[in-house]
This record gives C-alpha cells, structure tokens and sequence, in this order.
C-alpha cells in the first residue's frame, strides 16, 4: 500500500494547532507558534474557510488553508482562495499536497468557488513548479508592493 493510500484528509481541528506549527518550522526554520494562534483563531470564525489536515496513523504530516473571497479586492464571491500550505519536509514530493489540494478544491467548488486563486513569491520556484502541474496559470491580478 503506498503513502496516499494510507492517508486521511480531515477538517483542521484546534488540537492540530502544535502539530502545523512543528511543520511550519520544520520548513521554515522559525517557530511562529503566536501567528498560528492567531491565524488558525480568525480561520475558524469564517463560514467560508476551509482548512483540512493529511494524517497518516494519527500524525498530522500536512495541512492546507483556503477560502471564499467574500468582494475583497473588487473579486467575486465565486473565487476560491489557497492561503497556505505545508507538508512535513520529510513527507514532500509524495503526492501530499498534490492531494491536499485537490481535497480544498472539491470543497471549495461545494460551497460556491469556480475559480481557485493563491499568491506565490516569483523566485519560490518549488512551489511555482508545483502549482503549475496542478493546472494553474498566469491570472489577470497583479500584485503590488510599496516598500517604505
């Protein structure tokens, strides 16, 4: 039986909370254990978000975060937003978030989303990559930065 086989997706529960900021740092380097309080609080008050977990024997090894835009930025509440997303480093490149996200979207489209959008740094060529061989291309917002 391969990995994906084995793996559940669920709603993120609270209890998840120390498990995703393991993860986190783990990919990252820093603990941001006060913004994962923070974030996962505000995620759990939105009707529209959407937040599922990959776990393999009851260990938390990936999650990912979405949401209905609600006319934020003049955009329609027909999109579907990918906010965040993780994989435990040792589980990457297995098909876990491929999964992850094909999940988001089923339920993302359930609750009214026909397109998908996510932000992504140009020079974040992994994740780039990634979202490419999802489907996704080039939309037509661009994003917009003052440094001051």
């Amino acid at each position: 039986m391969n990995l994906l086989e084995s793996i559940k997706i669920r709603p993120l529960s609270k209890e998840d909370m120390e498990a995703i900021v393991e993860i986190d740092e783990k990919i990252l380097g820093n603990n941001r254990k006060d913004y994962w309080g923070k974030k996962l609080k505000l995620t759990s008050e939105k009707s529209s978000q959407v937040s599922l977990v990959a776990e393999l024997e009851g260990k938390v090894l990936g999650f990912i975060l979405g949401d209905v835009s609600g006319w934020e930025f003049g955009v329609p509440d027909t999109i579907g937003w990918i906010d965040t997303i993780g994989v435990d480093p040792a589980y990457q490149k297995k098909g876990l978030a491929t999964t992850l996200a094909n999940e988001l979207i089923k339920r993302l489209k359930v609750i009214g989303a026909r397109t998908i959008y996510t932000l992504v740094s140009w020079n974040d060529w992994d994740l780039l990559q990634f979202f490419h061989a999802m489907g996704f291309t080039r939309g037509d917002m661009i994003n917009l930065e003052l440094k001051i």
